[in-house]
């Protein structure tokens, strides 16, 4: 991609879906951009995508599949320092281990906030 990623607007929106929990629409975005993305930005949308599929399964009584994927995309996320695509990725880690050690606990994480995507300070 000539553009960087933060300014395209395929990223942006799907940004703003993350961030409304609408996790099927958020991943069809993130999706098409990670197929198309090369270099170190590719593992963290993989890690993104798959934090948002992670509360999809979540939403849908598959705490199995969302314990796996939300360690997959914090797994991804590990490899980036604090920041990449204009985010700030210290911020969507802890929220996503959060509710990561509370599945891994059997326990329901419904009362820990949502993880969202915010801009790098």
């Amino acid at each position: 991609m000539s553009e960087a990623l933060e300014d395209d607007l395929r990223f942006q929106q799907a940004v703003v879906l993350f961030n409304a929990g609408q996790w099927y629409a958020c991943h069809d975005g993130l999706e098409e951009l990670w197929h198309e993305t090369l270099g170190p930005d590719r593992p963290v949308l993989q890690g993104i995508l798959q934090i948002a599929v992670a509360h999809l399964h979540l939403e849908r009584g598959n705490r199995n599949g969302a314990t796996v994927l939300l360690g997959e995309g914090l797994g991804r996320l590990a490899r980036s320092g604090p920041e990449a695509l204009g985010l700030d990725l210290d911020h969507l880690r802890q929220a996503s281990a959060a509710r990561l050690s509370v599945l891994q606990a059997g326990d329901n994480p419904s009362a820990l906030p949502l993880p969202s995507l915010r801009p790098q300070t």
